[in-house]
């Protein structure tokens, strides 16, 4: 198994000094994000087969507090399909601590790079897109967090 990539989604430590120190930096969304979404994807407990973990966690930039219940989206390109394929489309709820998990088939490179599109795509925050590129199209996880501001 390889290791996890990694994508911190919050720019530099994220953190703010002085007296707004428990705020976050917001999550800026990436160009490329929102390539192939199709709102309202069903929430799934599996994309296809599985073998593949799309993780991460959702926080208020306000308050840094992890956010219960909010929908992401996760899509790509896999062994199984394209990312416009409606059946590579799938979304989950984040848990009690913010931390979304969804299990889909193996990232393939499509355009030269291995990569993953998510999306907080909710009413009560503003919309995010995320595109993280895998270092490896070996890798069978990838990690991505979002830190979210009010609508």
């Amino acid at each position: 198994m390889t290791t996890a990539s990694s994508l911190l989604a919050v720019a530099g430590s994220g953190l703010l000094s002085g007296a707004r120190a428990q705020e976050l930096a917001p999550t800026p969304t990436m160009r490329g994000g929102s390539n192939n979404y199709q709102p309202g994807a069903a929430i799934v407990e599996k994309i296809g087969g599985g073998g593949f973990w799309m993780t991460g966690t959702v926080r208020n930039a306000a308050n840094s507090e992890p956010l219960q219940g909010q929908r992401i989206q996760i899509w790509a390109h896999t062994v199984e399909g394209h990312e416009r394929d409606p059946e590579s489309h799938g979304a989950t709820l984040t848990d009690a601590n913010g931390v979304f998990r969804l299990e889909m088939p193996q990232i393939v490179p499509a355009f030269g790079q291995a990569h993953g599109h998510l999306a907080y795509d909710g009413n009560d925050f503003k919309t995010v897109f995320l595109r993280p590129v895998m270092r490896s199209p070996g890798e069978t996880t990838l990690n991505v967090d979002f830190v979210l501001v009010p609508a």
